[in-house]
Order: C-alpha cells, then structure tokens, then sequence
C-alpha cells in the first residue's frame, strides 16, 4: 500500500519542516509515503471562503486517481488512540487498497464536492492546530502506527 498525505501551501517554517523531513524518512522503512504541496491559491483577498474552499477542492480532486482511498483530517472526524489507529491502518492493508490519500485542508476546511468524494475523516484532536502543525503531527502518528505494528519500542503504553 502506498500513503500519500496532501496539504495546501508550503511549511515556512525551517525547524517544522526538519522534523517533518525526518519522520517522513523514518517513514520511508515501513510504506511508501508521499507528501505533495499543493501551492497556496494566488489572490485568496479577493475570494470568499466558499470560493477559496472550492478553488482547493479542484486542486485535491485533481490529485487523486480512481481507485484512491480519500481520508480528510478533518475536526469533526473519528478519533483514535495510538493503538487503535495503527489497527486501523492495518486493516486498510489487508483490504487490497493501492493508495491511502489523507489530505489536511485550507484555513476553511473542505468544499462540499472533497466532502463527497471522502471514505473517511480523522480527527487527531478537538484542538486546533496550525496547518504547518498538523503535517508534523500526522506524519509522526504514521510513523507510531507503523512501529506499534512491528512491536518495535517506539510506542509506550
């Protein structure tokens, strides 16, 4: 199974995207992982939050094939543990899927068309995070996920 996580605008932040290059190399050893940009849309002043949340959802859309399995990160999604979500990921490989696209949204969430098109949405917490945040935070419970199904001492419970 490959995983690919898609985001909307570039990590600025140097310290962020070192640990986010990490964990997506520690990922490297268990499943092919793919992080794609998508860039920022241009002139986002003159748009209203519909419109912008209907421009990044042409661009999601465009990103996946037929046969994705799309997840949203998304505030009203599932939460699970640790545990339970590297269960999660292990049925989603016993299931045959060739590509598990999570994707983290813009500042305004998701259009109704991504909504449409999603399998699923996961909440990592009832807080909210930076954009920026999120990637580092998904990535590393990727990575948790994987080691906790290779029993590897990672993860303690």
């Amino acid at each position: 199974m490959n995983i690919k996580l898609l985001a909307i605008g570039k990590t600025d932040n140097k310290s962020l995207q070192t640990l986010i290059d990490d964990y997506t190399k520690r990922l490297s050893f268990y499943v092919k992982f793919d992080l794609e940009i998508i860039p920022d849309i241009k002139n986002v002043k003159n748009l209203s939050e519909a419109q912008q949340k209907e421009k990044e959802g042409e661009l999601i859309l465009s990103k996946l094939s037929a046969t994705d399995q799309l997840i949203l990160l998304d505030e009203n999604g599932k939460t699970f543990t640790s545990m339970k979500f590297a269960d999660e990921l292990q049925k989603k490989m016993n299931s045959g899927i060739k590509t598990l696209v999570y994707v983290i949204g813009g500042p305004y969430g998701f259009s109704d068309a991504v909504y449409s098109k999603a399998q699923g949405k996961v909440s990592l917490s009832s807080m909210t995070f930076s954009h920026q945040m999120v990637r580092l935070f998904f990535i590393e419970q990727l990575y948790r996920g994987f080691t906790i199904l290779r029993n590897e001492p990672y993860h303690h419970q």
